[in-house]
Parts: C-alpha cells; sequence; structure tokens
C-alpha cells in the first residue's frame, strides 16, 4: 500500500506549478502579472478542490489522514453509472443539503476564474461544460484509491 500525505501531494502540486509557470515566463519573456494573480487564484482554488475532494475529513482535528492507494484492491473499479444514486443515503436531510450546496459551491469560484482567464469560455454553457469536465476528471482520478474521500464518512 501506497500512502500519500495531503502536505506531499500539495508540495508536489505546487513545485510542478511553479516549474510550468517559471518556463512559460521564460518561454515568452515577459510576465503579465493580472494574468498571473487570476491564475494564482485559481491554483488555490484547485489547492482546495484536491483537499476536499481526495484526502478524507478527519475528527482528528487538524490532521488530515494520508491518501492510500493499493495496488490490490485497483480492480474491480467501483464506478457508479447511476446519478443521485447514494441521495437518500444520508441519515439527515440537513446532511444532504449540506452536501448539495457545497459541492456547487466548490465549483462557483472556478467558473469565475476560468472565463476570465479563458476567453473562449465566453458563455454559461462552455463554463458549465468546462465545470462538468473539471468534476468529471475529479471523479476519474478518485477511482485508483480504495478508500475515496466521498465514502471515508460512510455518509454517517
Amino acid at each position: 500500500m501506497i500512502t500519500i500525505p495531503f502536505w506531499g501531494a500539495e508540495l508536489a502540486l505546487a513545485l510542478l506549478w511553479l516549474a510550468v509557470r517559471a518556463a512559460l515566463w521564460i518561454g515568452r519573456g515577459r510576465i503579465d502579472w493580472r494574468r498571473e494573480a487570476l491564475l494564482l487564484l485559481l491554483y488555490v482554488d484547485f489547492a482546495i478542490l484536491l483537499r476536499l475532494t481526495f484526502f478524507p475529513m478527519s475528527a482528528l482535528g487538524c490532521r488530515v489522514p494520508p491518501l492510500q492507494f493499493d495496488p490490490a484492491s485497483l480492480l474491480p473499479l467501483r464506478i457508479n453509472l447511476i446519478p443521485f444514486v447514494r441521495l437518500g443515503d444520508y441519515a439527515e436531510q440537513r446532511d444532504l443539503l449540506l452536501n448539495c450546496i457545497g459541492n456547487v459551491a466548490l465549483f462557483i469560484p472556478s467558473g469565475i476564474l476560468l472565463p476570465l482567464l479563458f476567453p473562449k469560455l465566453d458563455g454559461f454553457g462552455k463554463t458549465l461544460a468546462a465545470g462538468a469536465l473539471l468534476s468529471f476528471a475529479i471523479e476519474l482520478l478518485q477511482l485508483p484509491f480504495a478508500v475515496r474521500a466521498s465514502d471515508a464518512d460512510d455518509l454517517s
């Protein structure tokens, strides 16, 4: 079993982000500070998404349990193709409402920043499609992990 600590994953993501941004700055020979500020906000948004969607919530205070990858439990992939099927599993309606509102709220910053950064996302439909693709990518990236952040609390 391979364990991936949150701070290790965040450090790797930050170093990758900085390396890509530095390579682009060098390649272009200039820095657009306004765009870089917006990209930094998008990076922070992605870092928060990484934390909340990949690393289980813990009742141990501020400690973030590591992500666990077990190659032995990789297959079969547990794929649920029926939308909203687990919504009935919540013990209280308050938890269901909190989860639904939280999932929408997580993508609001992306929905604001992506059109500002990428002019081709000039309409609501295109931005909504980009958000759906981002959500789909997160779901695909969670598949190899035996314990997923969404399964960790077992909807209790």
